[in-house]
């Protein structure tokens, strides 16, 4: 008969442990786990449909189904030949129309951004520098807009600008208007500080609330007035935030086709009614996707050189 002090006690492998060691067995580490996932995910939904863009906008138009020539030929001797056409490229640089769109663009996203920082700036100091209780009522009040269908915020936007709407009854009332708002520069630059606000506040708010306040009252013992303080400490510690919420308006503004369609009038161009256009109205995909292209080369260098700079800063400081 065996005794209890016989009997070997086996720790229980943990499951970790098996999956761990099933890990190095095929030659995986954790961390190459942790970035399989979002690899996978850049992958398959951006790099793949980039491509695939990218090789449509290198073909011509044609008529039938797809609506572009093949960049690939087969030959019956089973040789391969490929064309590939600059022709979409070069009509965007030359053409006037897409140049006024995409300088257009980029004019109407920088005022409003601008705009919208001029506003959104303030009200994430105020909300940062507000007790917890009210500090949490403010930023639900912040983010209640996103409950809402984007869609419905721009139509119920047009409902108070149009020439019978809220402003205009308003101003009716003592005597003054109306005043034309509708199908208008100004109604575009309206709807998209409105929309966008929210992206501009947020980030500000997160790099304003983890400002050190004794650093403001190191600022104020040493004799510097409140404007002093801000330009000098509050200032220059918010401009990752600024950087944030300035990039989260200015990219999806440039390429915005809601709010210049429902808000701005014919003479209001925009890369993304050209775009819209293209593929729809004159069912030029090639042209469209070199659109498209060029939009993000707009969009994404600026960002890289602005990275670039930052990570120099970062550098100089260390």
């Amino acid at each position: 008969m065996t005794s209890l002090a016989e009997i070997e006690v086996r720790p229980r492998q943990r499951p970790w442990s098996v999956l761990e060691r099933g890990l190095r067995t095929a030659g995986l580490s954790g961390r190459a786990l942790v970035i399989f996932a979002p690899a996978l995910w850049l992958t398959v939904f951006f790099l793949v449909p980039l491509a695939v863009v990218f090789g449509i906008s290198l073909a011509t138009k044609q008529f039938g189904r797809p609506p572009y020539s093949d960049l690939l030929t087969f030959a019956e001797d089973g040789t391969v030949q490929l064309t590939l056409h600059l022709s979409n490229f070069i009509r965007l640089f030359t053409d006037a129309l897409y140049v006024n769109a995409y300088l257009n663009s980029i004019k109407i996203s920088a005022i409003a951004t601008v705009v919208a920082l001029l506003i959104g700036y303030p009200m994430a100091y105020f909300i940062a520098r507000m007790n917890d209780p009210w500090r949490n009522i403010l930023l639900m009040l912040v983010i209640l807009p996103f409950w809402t269908s984007f869609l419905l915020r721009v139509y119920a936007l047009s409902g108070f600008m149009r020439g019978n709407g809220v402003i205009n009854n308003f101003l009716g009332a003592f005597g003054l208007g109306p005043i034309v708002m509708m199908q208008t520069d100004f109604a575009v630059y309206v709807g998209i500080v409105y929309t966008y606000l929210p992206f501009m506040i947020l980030p500000l708010y997160t790099n304003l609330v983890k400002l050190d306040e004794a650093l403001l009252e190191a600022s104020a013992d040493l004799g510097a007035k409140p404007w002093r303080t801000f330009l000098s400490v509050t200032l220059p510690l918010s401009i990752p935030g600024i950087v944030a919420g300035s990039m989260l308006v200015f990219i999806p503004a440039i390429g915005e086709f809601v709010i210049p369609s429902l808000l701005g009038g014919p003479g209001t161009l925009m890369i993304g009614r050209v775009l819209w256009d293209e593929f729809f109205a004159n069912t030029n995909w090639p042209r469209a996707s070199a659109v498209a292209i060029a939009m993000l080369v707009v969009v994404v260098v600026p960002i890289m050189l602005m990275q670039k700079a930052q990570d120099a800063v970062v550098e100089r400081d260390k």
